[in-house]
């Protein structure tokens, strides 16, 4: 009789279990990162989760300004990321001043030394579920070494998310606090100094391949990509031997390819110094102390004076030092120190230099040196204005906007052929993060480029 009864209740128990609908998953976790906790914000049409303002290392402030990123600050309670955080310290922008002013600086965001933040677009049901394993892609923005953030008017991973790929934008230190060089800085850093803003990128990118499984990523399926000096960066990150291994594609914008559009600096620490030491006098500080104990404003001028009391353009940028950079980028292609990964690159039909010959030519030399594909790209559409003809063409940069497909945040009159050729776009980089291959998994229109077979895929409105 017992047994009876205990069959019963199992099979009542049974039948009520399955009747109860299965838990919701939660649609905003809390998720846990290097730093703490964290939650994002939902999108208006409630299908990316976007966090703003992660911070991926300590602000570099005070002791430790022109030192290597250091560890994040661990924060209380739950983080919601809910603002982007602030840009590294740069020149203010004029709205009026010539294509780029009018196109993407139109309006500053605020500008700090504590600027070591990241962004990320997942989609909203992947969030907390670390076996989703999406691809991701990590954005480095252009602007000489010396301006733009991480989330620039064009830049948005709200159309890459909705295609599956979580997307990551960064900011990191630039000019004078990124990239000076200077003999007491060398003095307590067995003699190298300068590289800093590099130095944050593999920090971000470090950050990316140890948190981004939270968000649904993939950390073995990372892409880096950047345009203009951002490129020049991907060009440093796929060669240096502290990050070569984390990524397993890079797409390159409007940086050359074998050429040197934005050329990283060579291997005269001694020389880089000594310019870094006359920028320091020309301000009054002689000492280390000195350096770090003065405002950020004050020092943000010493550049231009720099130049103008020197009569000679100085851009502060990254420098082959022996160990972020141990050789140029076309000698490390050669030499096969490069990440063995596909590659897609690119420029605009009105950049600032034909860069066509060099990157078919760094495809040739990929493909007698490896197995790994490269594509190549020309974007060939001129932007639509109102009637201004010192904003036409496509000029160097004009492509974000579709590559991140936001022709809706900008003034010009875009027509619908535009959004297409975004549509276009957002596909193609968002299948060569999926598959290495920007047609997706199948044979279409892209083919790679190779030393018998050269080819560049172009991107223009449809007749």
């Amino acid at each position: 009789m017992k047994k009876l009864f205990f069959l019963f209740v199992g099979a009542a128990l049974l039948t009520y279990s399955c009747s109860q609908p299965a838990p919701q998953k939660e649609v905003n976790p809390v998720l846990s990162i290097e730093g703490g906790q964290i939650q994002g914000v939902m999108n208006a049409d409630s299908t990316v989760l976007i966090y703003k303002g992660i911070p991926y290392a300590a602000a570099p402030v005070g002791d430790l300004r022109w030192k290597k990123p250091q560890p994040v600050v661990a924060w209380e309670g739950v983080k919601v990321a809910d603002q982007f955080g602030n840009a590294a310290m740069q020149s203010a922008h004029d709205p009026n001043d010539g294509v780029y002013g009018t196109e993407f600086y139109a309006e500053d965001p605020a500008f700090s030394e504590d600027c070591l933040f990241l962004n990320v677009w997942t989609p909203e049901n992947v969030a907390g579920d670390d076996k989703a394993s999406l691809p991701v892609a990590m954005w480095v923005h252009g602007g000489a070494y010396s301006a733009g953030w991480g989330h620039e008017i064009t830049m948005d991973g709200e159309a890459w998310a909705k295609k599956g790929v979580i997307l990551v934008t960064i900011n990191y230190r630039l000019g004078i606090f990124g990239f000076l060089s200077h003999p007491e800085l060398s003095a307590e850093n067995n003699g190298i100094s300068g590289n800093y803003g590099l130095y944050d990128q593999i920090a971000a990118l470090k950050w990316v391949k140890n948190n981004i499984a939270q968000f649904g990523g993939d950390p073995e399926n990372i892409t880096i990509f950047g345009q203009s000096a951002g490129g020049g960066s991907i060009r440093n990150l796929v060669i240096s031997p502290l990050s070569r291994n984390l990524m397993k594609k890079a797409i390159i914008q409007s940086a050359g390819g074998l050429g040197e559009f934005i050329p990283t600096q060579g291997t005269n620490q001694e020389g880089y110094d000594a310019e870094g030491k006359e920028i320091m006098d020309m301000g009054g500080y002689k000492t280390l102390e000195e350096m770090r104990a003065a405002p950020a404003t004050d020092l943000m001028g010493l550049v231009g004076k720099y130049m103008a009391e020197k009569h000679k353009f100085l851009m502060l940028a990254p420098h082959t030092d022996g160990q972020v950079l141990t050789e140029d980028f076309a000698t490390a292609t050669y030499n096969k120190d490069i990440a063995d990964i596909p590659y897609m690159l690119g420029y605009t039909s009105n950049d600032m230099m034909d860069m066509s010959e060099q990157q078919i030519k760094f495809a040739a030399v990929r493909d007698s040196l490896s197995n790994q594909p490269t594509y190549c790209y020309l974007f060939n559409r001129p932007l639509p204005t109102d009637g201004r003809k010192s904003l036409e063409g496509a000029f160097h940069s004009s492509e974000l906007w579709y590559v991140f497909n936001t022709l809706d945040r900008s003034w010009r009159p875009f027509t619908e052929a535009d959004h297409q050729l975004s549509e276009e776009m957002v596909t193609a980089w968002t299948n060569f993060c999926k598959f290495g291959n920007p047609n997706g998994e199948k044979e279409g229109a892209w083919k790679p480029s190779t030393k018998e077979a050269p080819f560049t895929f172009e991107f223009k409105i449809k007749e």
